[in-house]
């Protein structure tokens, strides 16, 4: 038990500084919690609660640097968390294969446009809000909302792309407003999963501890580099998260 806990401690330590920088940490904590012995359900549960904690310390750290717009945010938070409310309470009617297709070969395209286009997110380049962009903003933020609900690989890829597509932000800003709304949609999650008694605060709480200083550590990081940093991590992990789910869609 000493050294699963050890080596879970670690891996929510660099899954959380990665997600800080570029999102996609879930891929790190998830396998890291099934390897350690926790059964799927629980394992679930726990990063969630311990992962909330890290994206909460990371939300923080961005809005304190002033990389993070209330100004937009307070039009898109509702939306985020109705879309999770829904996400979580409703019974899907897509075949979850085709899901993962989907969701897949977006991923594989977010990652590849990004990885070739020489000037996405390396520059803000915002201007001002405006109906359009507060329109788009609501559907990505009420989309992400209940796709992280439900179902959840690659949140934090979809919402930085989204914000910098939509509002013109670089990487630093996006990830700053993308890691607040993607903490709205984990904590409706998080209420769900301790309603029905799926975290397991023993194992939960220490990895909470070691993902808080990874999230502090990473948030550092990606506002002292800045874009040229977080834009080869951020292209890394979308294709990092598409290559495991195409991994488990073989398998």
């Amino acid at each position: 038990m000493t050294m699963n806990l050890v080596f879970l401690c670690t891996a929510g330590f660099f899954a959380a500084l990665i997600d800080s920088i570029a999102g996609g940490g879930g891929i790190i904590s998830v396998p890291a919690f099934l390897l350690a012995g926790v059964s799927p359900h629980i394992a679930l549960g726990t990063n969630k609660f311990s992962s909330s904690c890290a994206s909460f310390t990371s939300s923080i750290k961005f809005a304190q640097s002033g990389k993070v717009d209330f100004k937009i945010l307070k039009y898109l938070i509702p939306f985020t968390l109705v879309g999770a409310v829904l996400g979580v309470n409703t019974v899907l009617a897509i075949d979850t294969k085709y899901l993962n297709t989907i969701v897949l070969v977006l991923l594989l395209c977010v990652g590849a446009y990004s990885l070739f286009s020489k000037t996405i997110g390396m520059e803000d380049k915002f201007e001002s809000l405006n109906k359009k962009n507060i329109l788009l903003g609501m559907v990505l933020a009420l989309s992400m909302g209940f796709y992280d609900g439900f179902f959840g690989p690659g949140t934090g890829s979809f919402l930085i792309f989204g914000l910098i597509s939509i509002y013109s932000f670089d990487f630093v800003r996006a990830g700053g407003n993308g890691k607040v709304l993607n903490f709205v949609s984990n904590i409706t999650s998080l209420v769900v999963f301790a309603i029905n008694g799926s975290i397991d605060y023993k194992i939960g709480i220490p990895v909470a501890i070691f993902m808080i200083l990874g999230a502090r550590v990473g948030t550092k990081v990606a506002l002292s580099k800045g874009a040229k940093l977080m834009k080869p991590i951020f292209v890394t992990m979308s294709l990092a998260v598409a290559v495991k789910m195409l991994y488990g869609m073989i398998n």
